[in-house]
């Protein structure tokens, strides 16, 4: 029996372990840290009894997923509690815009640019099995679906502020629409910021943004599961580095690293060629992210009451304030009132606090590597549309980008979204062609491949896929 091992335990790594393990080989899977997962790990950062997300929070490409939809998962523990809506975003006038999971209720909800919003995000939202088969696929190939993909790729090089100018008449709608562009760490000027906020807004009616019951440990727990049961094993606590792979690359037939290319290419050394070497070191990082997780004694206090309905709630006011914040990271400042993301996932799930107790969860994005503090200018954002949230916090436990990278290497500088989503990078991830490398049995699985950044595991079912037929 031939056999494989993944470099990392991500949601991808454990993708490309079950996609090899299927295909009957003996795979084996190495971890850093003590608990498998990557970002989707949930630990007990501030009190006991308080279930925080390490990573991610809320899972709308986990439930798109095409390779997880094809998967038991649910036989092995994983359950999607979908709340009572996946999106709310306030406004400094007290109200807040709500995106329903009916697309219907949503057209209706943003009154005069309904129809704009259904033109643009419906076709993907209404079809999106089929959406989905074609854009969580590599870059280069035949779509399946060439006329939905069509009309999604007359958004592609769209910047956010384009779109939002054409396509809505309301500040309101643009102002949601910027906390969706606002998922793609670029400036709302640069192309394909338009085309990431058109992809979440279908998602919100398509999967729409659920979370795992009991935290995005669950998710992690349920692959592992599966893998397991088809004779895979995940051996945690074990770095690897470039003296230890030379003892794997002896043992396996294949290697696939769910890493940064940077740290895969000081693993591998000379296995690589210079071209190959070259491109990898040069991958371009993504902004980082600060995080702040809290323990409340009670739920936030949002002034628009429809917040306590959605999961995530985008903290930034209107399209210009948002636009701004992210254009000043990307320039490589600390925005002064940061976009801000937060999820509340207790209360759609109680059994992650004690009882009458919450956390939520909250990041904002910072130029890669930053070492400032942005708790203050969190809780800002997060007071300005929630009066007394002060009062509210029984712990807080903050999670700077060097924080992010201890705790999980892949997170270079604070990278959660797998390198800059630039549209240069975008076509060449990190290199051509994707997942490949110089050497037929090595291979890179991470974010850092098509189709990018998110819980989906796509990258690491499209590198074995290419594996195994390389291999045979």
């Amino acid at each position: 029996m031939s056999r494989a091992c993944v470099i990392g335990s991500g949601p991808n790594g454990l993708a490309a372990a079950i996609v090899l393990a299927q295909a009957g080989l003996e795979v084996d899977v190495f971890e850093a840290q003590a608990e498998p997962g990557g970002a989707t790990r949930s630990l007990p950062l501030t009190l006991p009894g308080f279930v925080h997300d390490f990573g991610s929070a809320v899972h709308p490409l986990a439930a798109g997923s095409p390779f997880f939809a094809s998967l038991p998962l649910a036989n092995h523990g994983l359950e999607w509690i979908p709340g009572d809506a996946p999106l709310a975003h306030p406004l400094d006038d007290g109200t807040a815009v709500v995106l329903e999971h009916d697309l219907n209720a949503t057209e209706r909800a943003l009154g005069e640019d309904g129809n704009a919003w259904r033109d643009l995000v419906g076709p993907a939202a209404e079809n999106w099995n089929d959406f989905a088969a074609d854009v969580f696929g590599p870059l280069l190939r035949i779509p399946r679906h060439p006329f939905l993909l069509a009309k999604f790729g007359l958004t592609v090089l769209q910047p956010a502020e384009t779109m939002a100018a054409s396509y809505f008449r309301s500040e309101r709608t643009r102002a949601v629409f910027a906390g969706l562009a606002g998922h793609s760490f670029l400036s709302f000027d640069r192309p394909l910021s338009g085309t990431i906020g058109v992809m979440f807004g279908a998602s919100v009616h398509g999967p729409g943004w659920p979370i795992p019951r009991g935290g995005a440990k669950s998710i992690a727990a349920a692959l592992i599961a599966l893998l397991e049961s088809l004779g895979g094993k995940v051996h945690t606590s074990l770095p690897i580095d470039a003296e230890m792979f030379r003892e794997l690359d002896r043992e396996y037939e294949l290697k696939l690293f769910d890493t940064d290319p940077r740290q895969m290419a000081a693993i591998v050394m000379g296995r690589m060629s210079r071209k190959y070497r070259n491109a990898f070191t040069r991958f371009k990082r993504a902004p980082g992210v600060f995080k702040v997780d809290y323990a409340l004694r009670q739920p936030v206090p949002w002034k628009a009451p429809e917040c306590r309905r959605a999961i995530t709630v985008h903290l930034g006011g209107s399209f210009r304030d948002i636009a701004e914040a992210e254009k000043t990271v990307a320039q490589g400042r600390e925005a002064e009132r940061p976009f801000v993301l937060a999820a509340q996932p207790t209360l759609f799930d109680p059994s992650r606090a004690p009882e009458g107790k919450h956390v939520l969860w909250t990041y904002c994005h910072v130029p890669n590597g930053s070492n400032v503090d942005m708790t203050e200018r969190i809780e800002s954002q997060i007071e300005r549309f929630a009066p007394g949230f002060h009062d509210c916090v029984l712990a807080r436990h903050v999670s700077s980008p060097a924080t992010m990278e201890k705790m999980d290497a892949n997170l270079a500088g604070g990278d959660i979204a797998g390198g800059s989503t630039a549209l240069r990078q975008i076509v060449f991830r990190p290199a051509m062609p994707a997942y490949a490398t110089s050497a037929r049995d090595i291979y890179l699985c991470s974010a850092s491949t098509p189709p990018g950044g998110g819980v989906h595991g796509m990258c690491g079912y499209h590198a074995a896929k290419l594996a195994l037929r390389r291999m045979k």
